[in-house]
């Protein structure tokens, strides 16, 4: 079986297996575990902010950093597909007791007017809005990615108009590869930065959320209160550190990977399929014109031997990581062409 549906299904390679095992240990909830530390301050220097902070999963960054930007009862202004708005369980409302406003983008990319249209006025009986979320890559509109200069753009329009900017970079690194650029080239613009370790950079757990000092030792404060103060965390951490040394810079492979494939899928009866937004390692396969919809084909195609993620009634995405090869993704085409033929 080959299994497309997410880079989050990576495992450790036995050397990151080793440099777990050999990891220097403490309390990181006394703020004493030297990895996590190491980790952290790496991950601040790359982002361009003065520090960081380890959490359990991209969720809890994002939520975290909403929580710590935010009052009961403001607004967060987010692409209408956004991880924060579509994934997270209302964890904007329930957490923070905020609510998001969804505006839609063009190919998950929001601009300089869609923001203006969505703040608020200054009236008493309208929420405040407080804060606007972008997402690099974006999940739901293919892996599609800012240009340093666009989302620059947006994060100083929103500064002047008195909002603060946090960026859900989960697969910052991908658009990183895929522009030249570097992680600070993006995160300088933005108050707060949220990137994940367990998908394309292939460790098993863990995101790092980064900022101001002080915004940073508000988060810590609302980590715990989530339940994300874990103990000896450099267990993970080391894997971490690991990824970013190794495989960084293989991304690249995942990118061209998801293109081949893209290119095969797209002779199935009845998919359409935007190659402008294969920007990444994701592939979204639209089969509204098939007239199946997306679970009927997840089946047919599982059968075949492929497994694909189902985001929408016409909809299945496909990505690919460093566990697969470019064999593995021609071979996974070729067999959901076969099972239609």
């Amino acid at each position: 079986m080959i299994d497309l549906r997410s880079d989050t299904l990576t495992l450790p390679s036995p050397a990151m297996r080793q440099a777990m095992a050999a990891a220097e240990l403490g309390d990181d909830v006394f703020g004493e575990d030297p990895t996590v530390n190491r980790l952290q301050e790496r991950v601040a220097g790359m982002l361009g902010k003065e520090a960081a902070l380890f959490v359990p999963s991209g969720t809890m960054g994002n939520q975290v950093c909403i929580k710590t930007h935010t009052h009961a009862g403001d607004e967060v202004i987010a692409e209408a597909g956004a991880h924060v708005f579509f994934y997270e369980t209302a964890g904007a409302a329930f957490l923070s007791s905020v609510q998001v406003f969804p505006v839609q983008g063009t190919n998950g990319i929001l601009d300089v007017e869609g923001v203006r249209k969505a703040i608020r006025p200054k009236i008493y009986y309208m929420p405040k809005t407080r804060l606007v979320c972008l997402e690099n890559t974006h999940n739901r509109a293919g892996g599609t990615v800012y240009s340093v200069s666009h989302l620059a753009e947006v994060a100083a329009f929103a500064h002047r108009a008195g909002l603060a900017v946090h960026l859900d970079g989960a697969r910052l690194w991908n658009a990183c590869i895929a522009t030249r650029s570097k992680p600070a080239d993006y995160c300088t613009h933005v108050d707060s930065a949220s990137v994940c370790l367990s998908k394309g950079l292939g460790a098993p757990v863990g995101s790092i959320l980064a900022g101001k000092k002080e915004f940073v030792e508000e988060a810590r404060h609302y980590r715990k209160i989530f339940g994300g103060g874990m103990r000896q965390a450099g267990v993970l951490a080391a894997a971490g550190l690991y990824a970013l040394d190794h495989n960084m810079e293989r991304l690249a492979e995942d990118h061209e990977n998801a293109r081949t494939f893209a290119l095969m899928v797209s002779e199935l009866p009845g998919v359409t399929i935007d190659m402008n937004t294969v920007q990444t390692n994701i592939i979204m396969m639209d089969f509204s014109k098939s007239g199946r919809n997306s679970v009927d084909w997840a089946r047919q195609f599982q059968n075949a031997g492929v497994r694909v993620s189902q985001p929408g009634e016409w909809t299945l995405r496909a990505v690919t990581n460093l566990n697969l090869t470019k064999q593995d993704v021609v071979k996974a085409a070729e067999l959901m062409l076969r099972s239609t033929a």
